[in-house]
């Protein structure tokens, strides 16, 4: 299939690609029961394509929405299904979820674009506190504490190495467990545990954190100005 262009990337092309515009009859396909047979089908039938794009693009365009920001992010997504789809051939059918192989792909395409992820990073971290002073009591405090929390925790992920940045991120922003992380960057289990235990352990220092207080998932320690856009 030749890559759609410019205008179709952002969700279809009506010409045989893999995704459909709004009004567009995708026909009388039979429901794929999970990923695998899904991309199986696309094989015989490129459009089937279409079905991966729509169960999983809003989940990969934030994932890098929080990492480059919306307008590069446009441009990622649609380049993640247009080369997910040029290798599904090769797609290993006894994982039934795609997410982690796309999620894959969108690293290894956030990683060609390292400096805008980085800049994006240390902008969070000089954004000031938002105050509201209307609410009174403790509320302003600890907001405070969130936002100082969260400029430290940018600048943290700034500075990690960039193999346990991109595993902290799954696994906190692509909601991916060591399986899954492990089949998106093709890294045995061992090493995965290793990286988020070492990127934790950085985020722990920055933050102040004793061993008890320290929450099981990343998701509440990561910057909330770049995780809930």
């Amino acid at each position: 299939m030749a890559s759609p262009t410019a205008g179709e990337r952002r969700g279809c092309n009506a010409d045989g690609g893999y995704g459909h515009r709004p009004g567009d009859n995708p026909g009388p396909w039979e429901a794929a029961t999970d990923d695998s047979e899904l991309i199986a089908a696309s094989l015989v039938e490129p459009a089937r394509f279409a079905e991966l794009f729509d169960r999983h693009f809003p989940a990969i365009h934030r994932f890098l929405r929080r990492r480059v920001g919306a307008e590069l992010a446009d441009d990622l997504a649609a380049e993640t299904f247009t080369q997910a789809f040029a290798r599904r051939r090769h797609y290993r059918a006894e994982h039934p979820d795609a997410g982690p192989w796309l999620y894959g792909i969108a690293g290894n395409l956030v990683r060609q674009h390292v400096r805008a992820e980085q800049r994006r990073l240390r902008a969070y971290e000089r954004v000031p506190p938002d105050l509201d002073t209307h609410d009174p009591g403790d509320g302003v405090a600890e907001r405070v504490d969130a936002s100082v929390a969260g400029r430290r925790a940018a600048a943290v992920l700034a500075d990690l190495p960039a193999d346990q940045r991109e595993v902290l991120l799954l696994h906190a922003w692509g909601d991916l467990d060591t399986a899954g992380i492990a089949q998106a960057l093709d890294l045995p289990a061992g090493t995965v545990r290793s990286h988020l235990h070492r990127a934790r352990q950085r985020l722990r220092r920055a933050l102040g954190w004793t061993p008890e207080l320290a929450p099981g998932s990343m998701h509440p320690t990561l910057p909330g100005g770049l995780r809930h856009e």
